[in-house]
């Protein structure tokens, strides 16, 4: 279950790095997304998402009892300790997969309103040179040209800070991904601590077990 975790944390990891990047892959990704999301997709990412969630809560609630079980008992069991390790590592795993699917899902839609901005403003100039390069002799149509002008330069300056405002979400999405880097190599070392703190309990049962004989 935890190596499955991992696995899923790690592929999600590359496909929001292939975002990063401009590469004929990442023009892959996101027409893979785009079909993805017609259809039937979006129910089933929810139904996945809603399943996973429901795992969580239910790593919770182990964690709850067995702290619940060690409060009434006053005694701390071994065996509890590792069971309470692992829960709080599997909810810690599933909490980052929902994290990260939630990151794609919005790099995705942020890259295409990227692109629609872009062909907005290209075509938006394009039509300023049309209208600086044409000249009018009537003063009627050059006035209103004039305000037409006036409006498309409003709106490339609009267009221009939602861009802005894009690349901000952006780099912060970045650094997310960079902190959440560091998070799940902190977890790694903390699960190779904890398989040896399981192990080490193990030969302490063991040689418990062998004394009570």
């Amino acid at each position: 279950m935890i190596q499955l975790l991992f696995s899923v944390i790690f592929a999600e990891m590359i496909l929001i790095l292939t975002f990063l990047f401009k590469t004929p892959f990442r023009k892959l990704v996101i027409l893979t997304l785009d079909r993805v999301k017609r259809g039937s997709g979006p129910l089933v990412a929810k139904s996945v998402a809603a399943t996973l969630f429901l795992v969580l809560l239910s790593s919770l609630y182990s964690m709850a009892n067995i702290q619940r079980r060690s409060a009434d008992a006053g005694l701390v069991n071994p065996t509890d300790q590792v069971l309470m390790a692992r829960h709080l590592l599997e909810a810690s795993l599933m909490g980052f997969i929902l994290f990260l699917g939630l990151m794609i899902d919005r790099l995705h839609h942020y890259i295409r309103e990227l692109r629609l901005l872009r062909k907005t403003m290209e075509a938006t100039k394009k039509q300023n040179r049309a209208f600086e390069e044409s000249k009018i002799g009537n003063s009627g149509e050059s006035k209103a040209l004039a305000e037409e002008m006036a409006t498309l330069k409003k709106k490339i300056e609009l267009l221009e800070s939602e861009c802005e405002t894009k690349s901000e979400d952006a780099k912060a999405a970045e650094a997310a991904i960079s902190s959440l880097k560091k998070q799940s190599e902190e977890l790694l070392m903390e699960y190779d601590r904890l398989l040896e703190d399981n192990q080490n309990l193990r030969s302490q049962l063991r040689s418990l077990e062998s004394d009570a004989r």
